[in-house]
C-alpha cells in the first residue's frame, strides 16, 4: 500500500500526491494507483482529509482544489499539476502512466466504450445510489414516497448493468472486454451497493463481475485507502456482519427494510 501522511509539509520532492477520504469516489482513484504502482513501480504518497483538517488546510487547500474537493492528485513530476474529480483523474493518470495500455485502451471505440461506462457512473447509477441510499438509510425519518422511487431508480440501473455483462466479463473492450478503468470507476459503487438495501446476488452478472475484479491484489489493497479497512457499506464488511451477528444485523436493519416493504404495499413492485 502507499505511505500515507497526514501533513502536506511531510510531502515528497516527487511523484504523485493523493489527497483523499474513505469515499467511493477516492476508492477508484487509489485502486488504480496502486494497479500502477504494482503494474509500473509508480510510486504513491496518500494524504488523508477530513472536514477538521479541510476547515484547517482551507487558506492553502482551495487554491490547490476548487472547491476544497477530495479526491485530488497532485503530481510533482509535471510542476505540481493538481487534478480533481474522479472521471478526469483516472484519464490523467493512464495517460501518463500506463504506457502499455494495461488499465486503457488505444482503439478509438474501444476507449469510447470505456469513456461511456464511466460517464454512466458519474451521471447514473453513482448519483441513483447516492439518492436511494438517503432516503432508504441516512434520512432522519422515512418517507415512502421518495423511498421507492429512488430505489426503483436505482434498480433499472442495475439491471442494465447486469444486462450487459450477460455474455462479457468486463464493462469495455472488444468481444468479452478486458479490464480497465471503466470497471476500476464502477466497481466500488457496486461493491457498496448494500448502502441502498439492494442485494449484489440479485444480479448475478454484475456479483460474477465483482468478484473476478474484487480478486485482483490491487484492488484489495485500493478499496482500504485510506484508513486501512474497506468502505463501510462495502459487500465483504456486510457480509462478516451476517455471519458474526446475525441478529445484530437484522434488528439494525429492521426499520429500514420495513419501510421499504411499506413502500412497495404502497406503490406497487
Amino acid at each position: 500500500m502507499a505511505t500515507i501522511k497526514q501533513e502536506p509539509d511531510a510531502a515528497p520532492c516527487g511523484g504523485i500526491e493523493l489527497h483523499t477520504a474513505h469515499t467511493l469516489n477516492g476508492i477508484k482513484v487509489a485502486i488504480l494507483l496502486e494497479e500502477l504502482k504494482e503494474g509500473y513501480g509508480k510510486e504513491y504518497t496518500v494524504f488523508v482529509m477530513n472536514g477538521s483538517e479541510r476547515e484547517t488546510m482551507k487558506h492553502w487547500w482551495i487554491r490547490i482544489a476548487p472547491g476544497g474537493k477530495v479526491p485530488c492528485v497532485i503530481d510533482r513530476d509535471q510542476g505540481r499539476y493538481a487534478i480533481t474529480e474522479g472521471h478526469a483523474i483516472l484519464n490523467y493518470l493512464t495517460r501518463h502512466y500506463d504506457p502499455a495500455l494495461q488499465y486503457s485502451f488505444a482503439d478509438p471505440l474501444e476507449a469510447c466504450a470505456a469513456e461511456q461506462w464511466i460517464s454512466w457512473l458519474h451521471a447514473g447509477l453513482g448519483p441513483a445510489q447516492a439518492e436511494a441510499a438517503s432516503f432508504y438509510r441516512f434520512a432522519p425519518d422515512r418517507q415512502l414516497g421518495p423511498t421507492y422511487y429512488f430505489y426503483y431508480k436505482l434498480k433499472r440501473y442495475y439491471n442494465e448493468l447486469n444486462n450487459h455483462l450477460a455474455q462479457r466479463g468486463y464493462l469495455a473492450g472488444l468481444e468479452g472486454g478486458r479490464y480497465s478503468i471503466a470497471d476500476i470507476a464502477v466497481w466500488p459503487f457496486v461493491d457498496a451497493i448494500g448502502v441502498a438495501g439492494m442485494e449484489l446476488e440479485s444480479y448475478p452478472n454484475v456479483h460474477r463481475w465483482w468478484r473476478s475484479v474484487r480478486e485482483r491484489p490491487a484492488v484489495g489493497r485500493g478499496m482500504r485507502v485510506p484508513g486501512g479497512r474497506p468502505f463501510v457499506y462495502s459487500y465483504e464488511v456486510g457480509q462478516r456482519w451476517a455471519v458474526d451477528d446475525p441478529g445484530g444485523m437484522r434488528n439494525a436493519e429492521r426499520p429500514f427494510r420495513d419501510a421499504l416493504e411499506a413502500a412497495r404495499q404502497r406503490f406497487g413492485d
